[in-house]
């Protein structure tokens, strides 16, 4: 399975890397409509973002829900207030209803290189990405979360999902 996450600061920076991830969720399945994150897609903050470093102004996905055994592709804009330095993180975790299926700490440098970006990550961003997701994605309701970090463990931003397949 490799839905994965570049996302992470454009989904931060969005959804979906082609080699790392399923989506990011962590043990809970949280459904909050109080922050949605603009754009079509059916991402929402964890928390008000109003004190995230990166602020994202929207993200697209076509199709809105990922379908298994079809390209996805990811629009995203936002902006970083502060800038992202190496050593920052993503804390992951994606569950197939009540068992975690993945449950990591990523470096997320690393990570933005799948969308052609490097650290220091700082001010106005924007990124197009086309994933292939698998034909063997097994039917089901998946929870992810995607909590991203400084090095210093200041909130870059905070992302979950609820994708069914």
């Amino acid at each position: 399975m490799k839905l994965c996450l570049a996302v992470v600061p454009f989904f931060l920076f969005t959804l979906a890397t082609s080699k790392s991830y399923l989506f990011a969720a962590d043990q809970r399945v949280i459904l909050d409509d109080d922050f949605p994150v603009p754009g079509e897609n059916p991402l929402k903050f964890c928390s008000d973002p109003t004190e995230y470093i990166l602020t994202i102004d929207n993200v697209d996905l076509d199709p809105e829900s990922p379908e298994k055994g079809k390209d996805l592709l990811i629009k995203a804009r936002g902006n970083f207030t502060a800038k992202v330095e190496e050593g920052a993180y993503i804390n992951l975790s994606v569950k197939y209803g009540v068992i975690t299926l993945i449950k990591t700490e990523a470096d997320l440098c690393e990570q933005m290189k799948e969308v052609d970006e490097e650290c220091p990550l700082e001010g106005a961003k924007a990124f197009t990405k086309k994933v292939s997701l698998p034909k063997q994605i097994p039917a089901g309701t998946y929870a992810v979360l995607a909590d991203v970090y400084t090095k210093d463990s200041d909130r870059i931003t905070c992302l979950e999902a609820t994708v069914h397949f």
